[in-house]
């Protein structure tokens, strides 16, 4: 399976959630996929997703927030594993698309082919750590404790189209869709 049909799998399961989605080709494949106000769509801040998601999932108690993270951006910022799981927001699920590569800088091979992200997390003290093959996502995203989930997929990306919006538009367009 491809990243981008694994994000077509994801909206499926998704209503009013919030999304922030990584940077590069994920956020150009779900632009084209389901564009949507809710949508923050990440542009030059590789890594930063899970941390953007924590800080919106602590300000936002109220509402579900959903990261869509590659594993180079995690293995970029791997404290942000400990610091969401000491802290816990329930209102949190993190789905790493896991392609072994850095898809949106040449598919060079990342680490995460040497890895178990899942059992990682779970080290790491994640009750809630899955495949995504294992789960309903739904039943996730509603659950009582900060969540993981890793989706493997392929390498390689899609021939989605630029964002035709500016980073400023993304930014306020969020903003006035979370108020």
């Amino acid at each position: 399976m491809a990243r981008r049909e694994a994000i077509e799998e994801i909206m499926k399961h998704i209503d009013d959630e919030l999304i922030i989605c990584n940077i590069g080709f994920p956020s150009r494949e779900l632009y084209d996929i389901k564009d949507r106000d809710e949508n923050f769509y990440m542009i030059g801040s590789m890594g930063l997703a899970s941390s953007i998601g924590f800080g919106l999932a602590l300000a936002r108690p109220d509402k579900d927030i959903v990261v869509i993270d590659g594993d180079g951006s995690l293995l970029m910022n791997m404290g942000s594993l400990v610091t969401i799981f000491a802290n816990n927001p329930c209102n949190l699920t993190w789905i790493v698309i896991d392609n072994g590569a850095y898809g949106s800088t040449g598919n060079q091979d990342t680490y995460a082919q040497l890895l178990d992200l899942c059992e990682i997390a779970k080290s790491v003290g994640f009750k809630n750590s899955f495949k995504f093959e294992d789960i309903d996502l739904k039943e996730i995203i509603k659950s009582e404790d900060a969540s993981f989930i890793v989706y493997e997929t392929e390498e390689g990306n899609s021939s989605a189209p630029i964002i035709d919006l500016d980073p400023i538009e993304i930014r306020d367009r969020f903003i006035n869709a979370i108020k």
